[in-house]
């Protein structure tokens, strides 16, 4: 159910991009219009994922994950009867408002649906039903367009929501955080810090970066960012405690899901225009043709999950994201406009085994870097990332193609194509680095045992029932590092 939840909020992230020209020849509209059918979703998406996550520990993770897959529905219904752009775009902006609540509460009600000591296998389906979702957007929607209509890039997620809500009221177990409170100011300059950098980041190739807006939007969403990040040091109940970030485990994780996101967005946006542009395939052709890349998720990712429980997180997320440049690079080096296909399938392979290994232990790693009471807003922490991670990659390197290269012919595009190849692969590769420092599940452990006085100094003053509640989380945890143990062993 968790994992279904996911795939239709990840899939719609790109499902639109290989969709627009049909969409602009039925409802009209300028090319910023189309942009905003893609930005719209992005937007909301990104900036409410943290407040979504902080409503399913006030309210019910359960309840508010019903709530947010209900108002997901209902807007992929209205944007598949949009009868005009401006009303696609409201419904694309409703869309990303319920994906915010329900995609960081599904890792949560995953982890408290399965034991500690199977949590690995259980984060590889997950990751590779998300992973899918990302990477396949294109062909899906290219596939739905071409054979089909566009409208059923949208009515896709309808039975699938319908299937999902009966049984996920009748079978997931409801939880809350502890203690948990509202933090307006924290959730306010969150957001409209997050929308300000995103707003710019997407605008910005469109627009120009010195146009008043982009600077605009760049600039105070840095300075309420920063007001966040303040405020999470001194308030008395936070919304994202910055005390989270002295972890190793958690800032890690976080700084390689940023930068893995970046990468990969930018390549995955460039490539897919790469064969349709220059290659001449068409959308399901070219869909088709990334499958090795796409699909090896499938495969992988619940290996990947295994392998996480027996050795640890770290080694995996490290070799994956190092593997994930490798292929880029390797990509890099063969983009001609009269490229084979034999000659790219090897950078797709390492590519797609690299994200693989990447996903499942990187979810499993978010999870365990923090206490059980403070997984929702982890959770949501880290998906913001990895959204701002994927809007930053599309600005980044599309800024990159278009000062190296451009649309006018085939040559042209492989000039911007390929500087472009080469950065994303050096960030994914600091990605790897950053997944390097994140320290061994014994040692996490062992810091986690030491810092326990002090993390019961911070915080708010317990009643009763938070007191019982970090009781059962103390045990909770030593169960964990019991297991991990003998994974290790």
């Amino acid at each position: 159910m968790t994992s279904v939840a996911g795939f239709m909020a990840a899939l719609d992230n790109l499902v639109v991009t290989t969709a627009l020209p049909s969409i602009r020849k039925d409802l009209g509209g300028a090319l910023g219009d189309l942009e905003w059918t893609v930005s719209a979703y992005t937007l909301t998406f990104a900036v409410l994922l943290m407040f979504g996550a902080a409503l399913g520990d006030r309210f019910g993770r359960r309840r508010l994950f019903l709530v947010g897959l209900s108002v997901f529905t209902g807007a992929s219904a209205a944007a598949a009867m949009a009868p005009g752009i401006d009303s696609l775009i409201a419904a694309r902006a409703v869309q990303g408002v319920g994906a915010a609540i329900m995609m960081p509460l599904t890792l949560t009600l995953l982890t408290a649906a399965v034991p500690a000591a199977r949590r690995g296998m259980a984060y590889g389906i997950w990751g590779a039903v998300n992973g899918l979702a990302v990477a396949s957007g294109p062909l899906i929607g290219g596939s739905l367009t071409e054979h089909i209509s566009w409208h059923w890039i949208f009515w896709l997620n309808v039975p699938l929501g319908l299937a999902v809500l009966p049984l996920a009221r009748l079978r997931l177990s409801e939880s809350f955080g502890a203690g948990a409170r509202l933090d307006f100011p924290g959730t306010l300059l969150a957001s409209g810090g997050l929308f300000g950098i995103v707003y710019g980041l997407v605008r910005g190739p469109a627009d120009g970066w010195t146009s008043p807006f982009v600077m605009t939007g760049l600039f105070a969403g840095a300075a309420l960012l920063t007001g966040f990040v303040i405020h999470g040091t001194r308030a008395k109940h936070p919304m994202l405690p910055m005390r989270l970030f002295r972890s190793r485990a958690f800032a890690g994780i976080n700084a390689a899901s940023l930068l893995m996101f970046l990468g990969m967005f930018g390549s995955i946006f460039l490539l897919s225009q790469y064969m349709q542009g220059v290659l001449g395939y068409s959308p399901t052709e070219a869909g088709l043709r990334m499958l090795p890349w796409t699909g090896m998720p499938m495969l992988v990712a619940p290996i990947a999950g295994y392998l996480s429980d027996r050795i640890g997180g770290r080694p995996v997320v490290a070799t994956g994201l190092f593997l994930q440049a490798a292929g880029l690079a390797y990509y890099a080096s063969v983009v001609a406009a009269d490229a084979s296909y034999a000659s790219q399938l090897p950078a797709l392979i390492i590519s797609g085994i690299g994200m693989s290994l990447y996903f499942a232990p990187a979810s499993n790693l978010v999870m365990s870097s923090v206490r059980p009471h403070e997984q929702g807003i982890a959770s949501g922490a880290n998906n913001a990332l990895r959204e701002v991670g994927g809007a930053l990659g599309i600005a980044v390197m599309s800024s990159i193609f278009s000062a190296q290269g451009g649309y006018a012919t085939a040559q042209t595009f492989i000039d911007g194509l390929r500087p472009a190849l080469v950065v994303g692969a050096s960030v994914v590769a600091l990605a790897g680095l950053a997944a390097l420092l994140i320290p061994t599940a014994r040692r996490a452990a062992r810091t986690e045992t030491a810092d326990a006085p002090a993390h019961a100094l911070e915080g708010d003053p317990v009643d009763r029932e938070a007191e019982s509640f970090e009781a059962d989380s103390v045990e909770a945890d030593r169960l964990v590092t019991a297991s991990l143990e003998t994974a290790s062993r």
